[in-house]
């Protein structure tokens, strides 16, 4: 039986894929609506290594990782990552185009980000944005400057939790709603970085993705939250369509299984598990936190 390592999930042209490696080569597969996958997982987590020049760079010395990281890189590996060093200010120019966007995530929950224009959209997928546009291009340093800039000013943040962006999936509001938003925003931005040092992008498009990842009718009332793997472990059932890293599992043979439902699981615990196909038809081994729709407080018209 073939065994392969999970490299990561990546996201181009608006498809979300897999990879995984055996030692000799990379398989990628589409994760598709409707996909149904039957995996068991298998230890020890190790180290993914370092995505380099296009392509997936093994960890030299094959360190193990923490079953709950969601970096499944040891430290040599972490800094040795360029998208890292991006991430915490350790480059100031690499002689790139960047790209200025501002994202929405829910109500209340806007960021504002820079990403490589080589890059395309897919920052904004693997984010899980629910709409975004881009506001300016430039070199990395006028870039992140801007970025400080509308960060500072309190228009939008640098940085939004996974389990505020998960909470805002069970009404994410309507798609008018959600452009107008936007569209204010970027109004307020573009007057704030007028004269800033980077060509501004004034009337670029909106793109909602709410219906790419499934969301139209938000998640399910009910699911189970997956927040660690283990090795012996059962992950089985049909795929829903992914949303930036997360993926929802339905349970196949129409009952409730270990999960009490739906399984959520961030792809980030997947990666660095060796993963085997077995025909399972429910998940096993997984003790999934529940998460449910908040219910609203109902309002009491008088004192008794």
């Amino acid at each position: 039986m073939r065994v392969w390592t999970v490299t990561g999930l990546r996201w181009v042209d608006g498809q979300a894929f897999l990879a995984a490696g055996d030692g000799r080569r990379e398989h990628v597969r589409a994760l598709s609506a409707g996909l149904r996958v039957g995996w068991r997982i298998g230890g020890p987590r190790r180290c993914v290594g370092v995505w380099s020049a296009g392509r997936q760079r093994p960890c030299p010395y094959g360190e193990s990782v923490a079953a709950e990281a969601k970096n499944a890189q040891c430290p040599t590996c972490q800094s040795a990552d360029r998208g890292l060093a991006l991430a915490r200010d350790q480059i100031f120019d690499d002689g790139r185009t960047y790209r200025l966007y501002l994202a929405w995530f829910g109500e209340g929950l806007r960021k504002v980000g820079l990403t490589a224009e080589e890059r395309g959209t897919a920052r904004l997928q693997e984010q899980a944005a629910l709409a975004y546009t881009f506001v300016g291009r430039g070199r990395l340093p006028a870039v992140r400057r801007a970025e400080l800039t509308v960060a500072q000013a309190g228009l939008a943040r640098e940085r939004i939790p996974s389990a505020l962006k998960g909470a805002a999936w069970w009404s994410p509001a309507e798609e008018a709603e959600r452009r107008a938003q936007i569209v204010a925003l970027r109004a307020e931005v573009l007057r704030l970085l007028d004269g800033h040092g980077l060509e501004l992008l004034a009337d670029g498009p909106v793109v909602d993705q709410v219906a790419m990842y499934g969301l139209t009718g938000g998640v399910p009332d009910a699911y189970g939250e997956v927040k660690v793997l283990a090795d012996g472990a059962v992950l089985a059932g049909a795929l829903r369509p992914a949303i930036g890293g997360h993926l929802f599992v339905d349970p196949l043979d129409g009952g409730d299984g270990e999960s009490g439902g739906p399984l959520l699981l961030d792809s980030r615990l997947l990666t660095g598990w060796a993963v085997s196909a077995v025909p399972a038809q429910r998940c096993a081994g997984i003790e999934p936190v529940p998460r449910a729709r908040p219910v609203a407080e109902a309002e009491q018209d008088s004192l008794f």
